[in-house]
């Protein structure tokens, strides 16, 4: 469904917003060049409501796609062009599309756009999702099937649960104006957090790093780590759950 933009947040993101690992966590993470590109906000005042543009926001699903023509295809394009073009992951790829073992009935695709333009895009996938041997990222990890990331991720058995969703493919695309960056990820966070909600979720799930837990802070989220420090690529990462209100 399309969503109506929301422009009260009051906490400006930190810099370095959450980046989330490859769910298959191969050695093609991103390095710490490119991700300081993809990920990186300047700490500056929200942008105007003025210069939001027509930016829409659509949360896409197997049941509701074919009411978006392209704008799936287009998401994942997008994924290609900055996971595996940029980044240099070592994920699926499909007819000019990147995908995963996620990719499933059970997620859902928030995605930001203009003018038939991807904006930014992230997926959330409930903790209770089971598709063949897969289940969700961190829980996979810590059962040792996935490749890059220490099975020890996690402090606790990975949650299985209806109140706790898990968040990854987290991006802004390149070519989104600097001017405009922060409030496209402000807007991709709100979104998130509001379908995750919907969805019955009251925590979300996901690889950050590592001082992504004082930023809770200046968010007003209410975060936790849940697992020790982990390098990858050079880059320390954290497991952390965050919890989310209305």
């Amino acid at each position: 469904m399309d969503r109506p933009l929301r422009y009260k947040q009051t906490y400006p993101l930190p810099e370095g917003f959450p980046e989330l690992t490859p769910a298959n966590g191969t050695s093609g993470a991103p390095n710490a060049l490119a991700r300081l590109e993809i990920f990186a906000v300047k700490n500056s005042p929200p942008t105007s409501r003025d210069d939001i543009g027509n930016i829409r926001a659509t949360t896409l699903n197997f049941r509701n796609i074919y009411e978006y023509g392209t704008l799936l295809a287009k998401y994942l394009e997008t994924r290609k062009s900055i996971f595996i073009d940029q980044l240099k992951w070592q994920v699926g790829e499909a007819d000019g599309m990147e995908f995963d073992q996620y990719d499933t009935p059970a997620c859902r695709w928030i995605v930001l756009h203009e003018f038939g333009e991807v904006l930014g895009g992230v997926r959330l996938l409930p903790t209770t999702a089971e598709c063949g041997v897969y289940s969700y990222m961190l829980r996979d990890a810590q059962r040792g099937i996935l490749k890059g990331i220490p099975s020890d991720v996690l402090f606790m058995d990975a949650p299985v649960k209806h109140s706790v969703w898990e968040a990854s493919r987290f991006f802004v695309a390149k070519d989104v104006a600097s001017s405009r960056r922060l409030l496209v990820q402000q807007e991709l966070f709100h979104q998130m957090t509001t379908v995750a909600m919907e969805g019955g979720a009251t925590s979300i799930l996901g690889i950050v790093p590592s001082v992504w837990a004082r930023w809770s802070r200046r968010l007003g989220i209410n975060a936790s780590p849940v697992g020790a420090k982990f390098s990858i690529d050079g880059t320390v990462s954290q497991s952390v759950l965050f919890n989310i209100h209305k």
